[in-house]
Formats: C-alpha cells, structure tokens, sequence
C-alpha cells in the first residue's frame, strides 16, 4: 500500500503542478491599463448623436471599475431618450502585449466587437473602425467629454458627444 499511496501522491503533485496558475499580477498589464484609472467610478450626463432624423439628444450614465488587479477596465454603459433606453452596452479595455489596447464591446442587441485603442497623451482613443474614432478624457472641469467622429475625405466630423459628471 505504501507503493500504492506514494505513487498517487506524486501523480497528484505532478497535476496540480501543471494545472495550478501563477497567482502573479501581470506587471505590464497592471502599469498599462492603470493609466486608464482616471475614467473610474460613476458617470451620469448628457449628450448627442447624429441619426438619419437629425441630431438626437440623450441622458447617459457610465459605470466604470478597474478589475483582476487593475488589468482590466470594465465600463457599463446606459442611455436614455424620452424614457426609452437607446445604448446599452458593455465594454473591456485590456492591454495589447504587441502595443496599445484592446477595447472590446458587447451591445445588448447582440453586436459585439474588439477595437483598436490607444492612450494618446490623456486621451482614450478607440477605433470601431479605421473611419472612425472615439475619443475619451476629462475636460478642465474634470468631467468625462467624449466625442465620436467620422472620417470623410481626410477631414473628420463630429456626430457624437457627451459630457458627463463623476457622481461616484
């Protein structure tokens, strides 16, 4: 029995040696996606967006968290027009090991994504596409402002914004 119960203990040690995870914080990770810290916490607003009907206005609210160690920002997303919710959504911001960011977005209309983004100077900028842009930072009055642009012929076009205050 001896045999018997050394060998199950060695091939126990040998599964959990290569199963087990390191329980290490991604450095790298944690560095990068810190510099993003500055758009946590609770968010609510106003804002507007450009639609075939003309220009839309609209209450926002976001929710933003940094998770797994600061290696991951979670943002909730939420906006309303006329009592009707008009956004709703769900994003990641991770680090890219070959550069920049991954922001990566989930619509409650079952669309989803991962996007370019990068931190440029104190600015979020993620790319749904190579024409288009949003742009993320505080204003001097330390609210999130956010724009969305198009690329048209070289010169971009703004049809989204919104401003948010930090209520949390």
């Amino acid at each position: 029995m001896t045999k018997f119960t050394s060998l199950t203990a060695v091939l126990l040690l040998i599964s959990v040696a290569c199963f087990s995870q390191s329980t290490e914080t991604d450095a790298t990770a944690k560095t990068e996606v810190s510099k993003l810290a500055f758009i946590a916490g609770k968010w609510a607003g106003k804002g507007w967006m450009m639609m075939q009907s003309g220009r839309e206005s609209f209450n926002q609210t976001e929710n933003v968290q940094m998770k797994l160690d600061s290696t991951i920002v979670l943002i909730e997303g939420l906006g309303k027009a006329n009592g009707k919710m008009i956004h709703n959504a769900l994003a990641f911001i991770t680090f890219n090991k070959a550069g920049g960011y991954n922001f990566r977005s989930y619509l409650a209309t079952g669309r989803e994504g991962q996007f370019k983004a990068e931190l440029i100077g104190s600015k979020i900028h993620w790319y749904p596409t190579e024409n288009m842009r949003y742009i993320i930072e505080l204003n001097d009055k330390g609210q999130w402002f956010e724009t969305g642009e198009m690329n048209r012929d070289g010169k971009w076009l703004k049809f989204f914004e919104m401003t948010l205050d930090k209520v949390k």
